[in-house]
């Protein structure tokens, strides 16, 4: 009993931050897939943060 309470505690915590993603900020829709294209800024954004920050 004791173990599922602190699950239950800690999964309403999120994992990650989704606001700043580069998805979060769309640019438009294509119109037969329904695909969400980010702003042109947003994407160069991801695209140095990954340049940075790989192994």
């Amino acid at each position: 009993m004791k173990n599922d309470k602190v699950k239950r505690k800690h999964q309403a915590k999120p994992i990650e931050r989704h606001d700043t993603a580069a998805w979060a900020s769309i640019a438009y829709e294509k119109e037969k897939s329904k695909v969400t294209v980010p702003a042109e800024f947003e994407m160069a954004n991801a695209k140095d943060y990954v340049d940075e920050n790989h192994k």
